[in-house]
C-alpha cells in the first residue's frame, strides 16, 4: 500500500519533460522596483534586530473548477477535488509539466526526492490561457530552480 492517494480517473499515467514545442522558452526576469523604508519613529529599540518577514518571490497558479496548481516560495501545492497535497522544495527532486493531448489542460509532474511521481491537471478555458500559463510557470521554476526543473 502507498501514501500516494490514487489520480483521478481522467489523469493518465506519468509524463516527462514537456515537449520541444511546449520547452519554456528563456525569459529575462522582471527587475523588482526597491521598497520604500518608512521612517523610524518613537524611542529606538533596544535588544536583538528583528528580521522582517521573508520577502515573497514569484508565484504561479492555475485554477480551474476542480484542480489547482501553485508554485511559490514554500514550493509546490496540488489540489485536486479538495484534496490538497504540498511538496516542499527540499523534498522536490524536479518538476515537469505539459500540454494535455488535446491541449486544452495543463498538466504538472512533481518528482519526490524517494522517486514517487505526483501529477495534477487544470484545465484551460479558453485554450489560449495554456501558453501564458506555460511562459509564467517557467520564469517562477527558473527563478526557485535556477539549475533546471
Amino acid at each position: 500500500m502507498t501514501d500516494q492517494p490514487p489520480p483521478p480517473p481522467s489523469v493518465p499515467p506519468g509524463f516527462g519533460p514537456p515537449p520541444p514545442q511546449y520547452a519554456p522558452q528563456a525569459i529575462p526576469p522582471q527587475p523588482v522596483p526597491p521598497q520604500p523604508v518608512a521612517p523610524q519613529t518613537g524611542a529606538p529599540q533596544t535588544g536583538a534586530p528583528q528580521a522582517g518577514p521573508p520577502r515573497p518571490g514569484p508565484e504561479f497558479l492555475a485554477v480551474d473548477k476542480h484542480n489547482s496548481v501553485v508554485v511559490d516560495a514554500s514550493g509546490v501545492a496540488f489540489e485536486m477535488y479538495d484534496i490538497t497535497v504540498d511538496f516542499p522544495w527540499p523534498e522536490i527532486r524536479s518538476v515537469h509539466y505539459k500540454a494535455s493531448p488535446g491541449g486544452k489542460a495543463l498538466m504538472v509532474a512533481v518528482v519526490h526526492l524517494d522517486g514517487r511521481v505526483y501529477e495534477c491537471v487544470v484545465a484551460a478555458k479558453p485554450r489560449e490561457r495554456l501558453q501564458g500559463w506555460f511562459a509564467q510557470l517557467a520564469w517562477v521554476l527558473g527563478h526557485y530552480r535556477p539549475s533546471g526543473y
